[in-house]
């Protein structure tokens, strides 16, 4: 019977990428064989995964390895695994497809990055490692066939538009990926790669820990005349889990290089974590702090990057179990010697064990991040530039670590606009009295920093951290204090800079705050003399207890119905413009002009904090007026 052979079209975003990878956009080469190497090493775990969970399954698993084969005549390298293998179903969805989203900003990063390097880098992050082989071949084969399945499938595409696939009668269990090299070009950085020294140094130093034998076969040449050269099959790795090893036996370079593995990441870590237990459950645990933040960080469908292992069996990537989704750029393995292999996400939830462990990796990481500060104050820094919103959920998410939490975080103030605050020294430089820890939120520093609500509290030397995270409007409410000091909005509620109350003033303004807020009284809750504005003449601020704009306006964005959230308007007497206002209403009580110019002085207070106009055609059409009557 004749194969059938079939011939498909790659998705629009692959073959944009296979030109992008033919046209070289990795400056070393080399990676190609670490991709190939690690994929045959995960389909080996999942091999021996699904051979525990199904007894059933007619596989040989004593001998797992993964070999790689020259041919120099013909110019070929082949990858070959014996692990799960693929089914043809499985060919043309993960080959011909880039099912993982985000390719299309991955594609737009590529072509917009200025150097190699750089692409390097976003190529780790996106996991489209196999369609680096077209780097170094003309043309790809991968035959391949699923454990237990008796028919196999043949892969293969030059790396153009198209690819054909057909079925393979005579297929070995596993996976074998075939490369028709490129001739070596040293102007291009080609590298013979059918020469076994030039294999043998790139597993050497990518893929050493590996935990599966990578094989080669080599010829030693003949020792004299009258012997002939000699073939053996070599062991190209380690295959030593770095994990396992006391951290005086491992090097910074071998955690550097497993790092990479595992996080898909060219950079060097920021910082490694090595921690184990041992008694009434043992584990060990290989964590790494990445040094930038991953390009998915703030998508929905984010992973987080721990693998779990039980005695050194893979279990699964991305362990949510194991880390709070606010640590979820955290890489690393941890492995555990007592839980059972054949375990769920689901059943993982429910584990004591697995609880036990995640907390502890919590407390270290959190501890590790806070020495991080104390010791090396430009990786702290670049920790927080990169992750800090990530880590400030957790002040919302895991009230068991809150405090701990607070202590690694660190905020803008207007103590200083260059150099942050942690909330330790905020606390130490608090003003003799002072009860509150006074912050602002809002989209932007130069919004906050021209804020009316600031200037009493500018004028009179107190420090006010400035917030423009979105998170820090949700975290600022579920926080009730730090170190015995309650968290205060400057923009909310009465605040209290030991300015005495000018009763007599109180007195004078009583009949002109009730005619505001009968004339505002569809717009703001109530009208009230103001304690914190010195140079303004009004501002808009929330009662204690009310939704902040800006969290307001985030829910609205999410689709959720809300009732209006009125705002209290408060005025600052000793303003011109107040002041002329009071005396013209005593004079003109029945003046419909003067309704005019309180709305007008309202709208003015909300666009001075950056909030929105109910109706600023009204706003313009008035203060169009105005200006040209003073004319």
């Amino acid at each position: 019977m004749t194969a059938q052979v079939e011939t498909f079209e790659f998705q629009a975003e692959v073959r944009q990428l296979l030109q992008l990878m033919i046209h070289s956009i990795y400056s070393n080469k080399d990676a190609f064989l670490r991709e190939l190497v690690s994929n045959a090493s995960d389909a080996l775990d999942k091999l021996r995964l699904e051979a525990f969970r199904d007894k059933d399954l007619q596989v040989d698993t004593d001998d797992l390895h993964i070999e790689l084969a020259v041919d120099k005549d013909a110019r070929t390298l082949t990858v070959r695994d014996n692990g799960i293998g693929m089914t043809r179903d499985d060919v043309v969805r993960l080959i011909g497809t880039i099912a993982k989203s985000g390719t299309a900003e991955f594609l737009r990063q590529v072509r917009e990055s200025q150097d190699a390097a750089g692409a390097q880098d976003l190529i780790g992050q996106f996991g489209v490692g196999f369609y680096a082989s077209f780097m170094v071949a003309d043309k790809v084969e991968l035959v391949t066939r699923y454990a237990g399945e008796a028919e196999g499938t043949r892969w293969e595409s030059g790396g153009e538009g198209t690819y054909t696939i057909e079925p393979v009668a005579d297929a070995p269990q596993g996976t074998s990926v075939i490369l028709h090299l490129k001739a070596a070009d040293a102007e291009e950085q080609l590298t013979d790669y059918t020469t076994p020294w030039k294999l043998r140094e790139i597993v050497k130093r990518y893929s050493d820990f590996i935990t599966w034998p990578i094989r080669m076969e080599t010829t030693k040449p003949a020792v004299d005349e009258d012997s002939e050269p000699t073939t053996e099959v070599e062991t190209l790795n380690s295959m030593k889990a770095l994990w396992a090893r006391p951290q005086s036996e491992v090097t910074a370079e071998e955690y550097s290089e497993f790092y990479r593995h595992i996080a898909n990441d060219w950079a060097e870590p920021l910082k490694t974590v090595q921690m184990s237990a041992e008694g009434t459950f043992e584990y060990q645990a290989l964590l790494f702090i990445p040094s930038h933040a991953p390009l998915d960080l703030f998508m929905r469908d984010a992973h987080r990057g721990i693998q779990l292992y039980v005695k050194r069996v893979f279990i699964m990537d991305d362990c949510e179990s194991l880390i709070p989704e606010y640590l979820r750029f955290v890489k690393g393995v941890v492995d555990a010697a007592d839980l059972s292999l054949n375990v769920s996400r689901e059943t993982l939830q429910q584990d004591r064990q697995i609880q036990l462990i995640r907390r502890r990796l919590v407390k270290k990481i959190l501890s590790t991040v806070k020495d991080l500060r104390g010791v090396d104050a430009e990786k702290y820094k670049t920790f927080w530039t990169e992750f800090g919103r990530a880590v400030k959920e957790g002040l919302v998410q895991d009230t068991d670590n809150r405090d701990a939490i607070l202590e690694i975080c660190s905020f803008d103030s207007t103590l200083d606009p260059e150099q942050p605050t942690s909330l330790r020294g905020y606390v130490e430089r608090m003003k003799e009295g002072q009860q509150h820890i006074y912050y602002m939120t809002g989209d932007s520093r130069s919004v906050i920093e021209n804020s009316p609500h600031l200037e009493a509290f500018r004028d009179k030397g107190y420090e006010v951290l400035v917030l423009t995270d979105p998170i820090d409007e949700m975290w600022v409410d579920a926080v009730p204090e730090y170190d015995g000091k309650q968290f205060q909005s400057i923009a909310k509620g009465q605040v209290d800079l030991d300015t005495e109350e000018d009763e007599e003033r109180k007195a004078e303004y009583a009949d002109f705050l009730t005619w505001m807020s009968e004339s505002l009284k569809d717009a703001v809750k109530e009208v009230r003399l103001s304690k914190r504005l010195t140079t303004s003449p009004a501002c808009v601020v929330g009662d204690s207890g009310d939704l902040a704009p800006n969290l307001e306006k985030m829910y609205r964005a999410m689709g959720h119905e809300l009732p209006q959230v009125k705002r209290i308007l408060e005025l600052n007497p000793t303003h011109p413009l107040v002041a002329g206002l009071r005396a013209a209403h005593a004079e003109r009580p029945e003046d419909e002009s003067l309704a005019e110019t309180a709305s007008l002085l309202h709208d003015m207070a909300v666009l001075a904090e950056g909030g929105e106009l109910a109706d600023s055609a009204r706003f313009i059409r008035l203060l169009a007026g105005r200006l040209e009557r003073s004319l």
